[in-house]
């Protein structure tokens, strides 16, 4: 084990390295609450493509393609994994371009909701949003405080402080332009590291040969690319993923910040690919782990530690000067995600600020912004003291996004679908992933209903995430036919402006939403 005085040195000064360089950056760029949020037009091809790769390269990187490996299937669940965090980069190619052309002002996917659907649609999208950011950096932060508590017994709440701690200071100051610059550093750090660690640890474990000889001797499904339980969780998490980062307002974030569409496109199309292989790579330490260390995985078991494999394989099987390289990339790794996520919050309820709360000036929303990222940084510290495993934190948060996703964004490629007939097939959608959900949570409160209880499906979460997105899909497909509603398009331009210009409604009717 890593002394624990070194590793939460190790800690404090990265931390500080990386708080000292945002809050350069972003010295005097802030002159209003648009820059704050937004950065509008402001990234390079550069910048753009290493934020988008820094800010979906959270540790869970290190935890939940390592756990899908060593407990879910493989190296099969391991590619499924990694073609799941592609997709949502591709699919932003093209939708990116078509957001900024129908909202070039725009800001967040919740007024996008409002002036599209209507307030019932739009309170639902913030919540499910809110909801999946806010358990996203919880599990950024319980991956970060077991890791460190595991390898050089770092209490949690320290190094949880010291994290929050060092990311609220430049993120509260400097906003998106912060997190921008900040995630441009960290990506270039990023890469090498994983590499550096990848290859070290190939060294400490003694070769490609050995670690497949021990795999095999543990499981040979592990190595099964056809592996049935490993195709089936890749196919059902590929479907997780793209739902859940369809209603992440860090891309909506980022689609703006661009420099412009092009920009944007090679951006994401250049993410897709490093994403790829970035998870592939570290989901197949959790593979390695089985073979080589005691990895837990009955999720019943109080001794589950499948969500930290390749820690438990770190601190077992690896030289001390490695661990300390992994520790800085972990750290990497979770501020290049926590930073986002902070501003990403934020600017959802700061954008609806003013359709609010009239009278608002720009003073009052940056200062209202910096006052929200201290309340979301807080609160997650608090969660991640007391959450358990990094995957399964994320998959109740995921199927509301599934549930969301084409509802949601139907309404900017088609004219005919209505806020009540998106919300009501988000809802069914919902309740269909449920049905099926295996969370002894969820499905304890779902027992207990008096026609719902004896019919509860098996628990599964293939039909759960599948359930839901072919069920939303299905009937926004039937309720945009029976609608004889035609929204222009056109009027989100018209209503969506920038938060220092008055919005209008252009005097029309709202009721065709």
């Amino acid at each position: 084990m890593v002394s624990g005085g070194i590793a939460l040195g190790l800690t404090a000064a990265t931390l500080a390295a990386l708080t000292a360089a945002g809050l350069w950056h972003s010295r005097g760029r802030i002159g209003s609450v648009e820059d704050f949020i937004v950065a509008r037009d402001s990234a390079g091809r550069g910048p753009t493509t290493a934020t988008l790769v820094a800010s979906v390269m959270g540790v869970w990187i290190l935890l939940a393609p390592a756990e899908a490996g060593a407990a879910f299937g493989g190296v099969a669940a391991v590619a499924g994994y990694a073609v799941g965090e592609a997709i949502p980069m591709l699919a932003y190619a093209r939708l990116g371009p078509r957001i900024r052309e129908l909202i070039p002002e725009g800001h967040s996917l919740t007024e996008y909701a409002l002036a599209r659907y209507g307030p019932a649609m739009y309170a639902f999208v913030l919540l499910v949003s809110l909801f999946y950011m806010f358990v996203f950096l919880a599990a950024e932060l319980t991956g970060i405080t077991s890791a460190l508590q595991l390898i050089a017994g770092v209490p949690r709440w320290q190094t949880a402080a010291l994290v929050g701690g060092f990311v609220l200071i430049y993120t509260a100051y400097g906003g998106l332009r912060a997190s921008i610059f900040t995630d441009t550093v960290q990506a270039v750090l990023i890469v090498p590291l994983l590499v550096a660690s990848a290859v070290g640890a190939l060294v400490a474990l003694g070769g490609t040969g050995a670690v497949a000889e021990r795999v095999v001797a543990a499981d040979p499904s592990l190595l099964d690319p056809t592996f049935l339980t490993g195709l089936r969780f890749g196919f059902w998490v590929a479907i997780a993923v793209l739902g859940a980062e369809l209603v992440n307002q860090t891309w909506w974030q980022r689609i703006y910040a661009a420099r412009n569409a092009e920009t944007l496109r090679a951006g994401f199309r250049t993410a897709a690919v490093t994403n790829f292989l970035i998870v592939l790579l570290a989901g197949l330490f959790g593979v390695a782990a089985r073979g080589f260390v005691d990895v837990v995985v009955d999720p019943a078991s109080d001794s589950y530690n499948a969500s930290i494999a390749f820690f438990v394989l770190l601190n077992e099987a690896f030289p001390e000067w490695l661990v300390l390289v992994v520790v800085v990339l972990a750290l990497l790794l979770v501020v290049s995600t926590a930073d986002t996520l902070f501003n990403a919050m934020a600017s959802i309820v700061t954008a609806d600020l003013p359709r609010l709360v009239e009278g608002t000036t720009d003073r009052t929303l940056t200062l209202a912004a910096r006052a929200l990222t201290v309340v979301v940084a807080l609160a997650a510290v608090y969660v991640s003291l007391r959450a358990r495993s990094v995957l399964r934190l994320f998959l109740l948060a995921d199927l509301l996004g599934v549930a969301v996703m084409v509802p949601l964004l139907s309404g900017l490629y088609s004219r005919r679908p209505t806020g009540p007939g998106v919300l009501c097939a988000s809802l069914v959608g919902l309740v269909v992933g449920l049905a099926y959900f295996p969370s002894p949570l969820v499905r304890s409160a779902l027992a207990g209903l008096p026609v719902v209880g004896p019919a509860l499906p098996a628990p599964d979460y293939l039909p759960a995430f599948v359930g839901a997105a072919a069920a939303s899909t299905l009937l926004t497909v039937v309720a945009a036919r029976l609608s004889s509603a035609r929204f222009d398009l056109d009027r989100l331009s018209r209503e969506i402006r920038r938060l220092d210009e008055p919005a209008t409604d252009g005097g029309e009717d709202v009721t065709d939403r």
